[in-house]
């Protein structure tokens, strides 16, 4: 059973090294890591509490997300699966959570209520069997499992291909912003690995005042 701890940021342990690297190979890497070394991918150190901002921030924007997330807070007082399967639809509808959203919310609440989830197991399964098995949970596809392994997880080399700030981000600085199609931004991506998750941070870092966060 996955057990909730007390949220905390947690930076990772590879950072530094992930950051140094990216920036002795790419230029552009070199350049946004100077920019916004004042801050990091971290995570709040709870598993429930990714999946739930994940899937709050679905097809919106970062910044729609953080206030849709912040209306919820205040909602629940206390972000737990308890709290939010228990809270009233209509209240969770004035956050700005739409029906479907809702009914995900709620389901993740009651899996994560009824126990089941082994986090140590999905320790050991590497990133694509683990995306496979939270896939199965409703509302959550590969996009938002892709989210809980790089900000919960911390797995160092998540490319979220499908994620539409990341194509518009490297667009703009590695395509003279023109469109650019996801074979091509895999070849780009090469030269990020092991850490691609990393990379896209930082271009995600480049379009948004208001850091990522899951």
């Amino acid at each position: 059973m996955v057990l909730l701890r007390k949220e905390q940021r947690v930076a990772p342990v590879f950072w530094e090294q992930a950051t140094d690297n990216l920036a002795k190979r790419d230029p552009v890497m070199q350049r946004l890591v100077s920019q916004f070394s004042e801050s990091t991918l971290h995570s709040h150190g709870n598993a429930f509490t990714t999946l739930a901002r994940a899937i709050v921030g679905q097809q919106i924007s970062v910044k729609a997300a953080a206030s849709v997330w912040h209306k919820l807070e205040i909602a629940l007082s206390e972000t737990t699966p308890e709290n939010l399967y228990s809270i009233d639809a209509n209240t969770l509808r004035a956050c700005g959570l739409s029906a479907r959203k809702i009914s995900y919310l709620q389901d993740l609440s009651q899996r994560f209520i009824n126990g089941g989830y082994d986090e140590t197991a999905w320790q050991e399964m590497n990133d694509e069997a683990l995306i496979a098995h939270l896939i199965q949970i409703k509302g959550i596809g590969r996009w938002t499992a892709e989210m809980f392994l790089i900000f919960h997880m911390q797995r160092p080399d998540v490319l979220p291909l499908d994620d539409i700030g990341l194509q518009r981000a490297i667009s703009i600085h590695y395509n003279a912003n023109q469109p650019i199609e996801k074979s091509r931004i895999q070849t780009i991506a090469t030269n990020w690995q092991p850490w691609r998750s990393v990379a896209t941070w930082y271009l995600w870092r480049s379009l948004d005042p208001i850091p990522v966060d899951y």
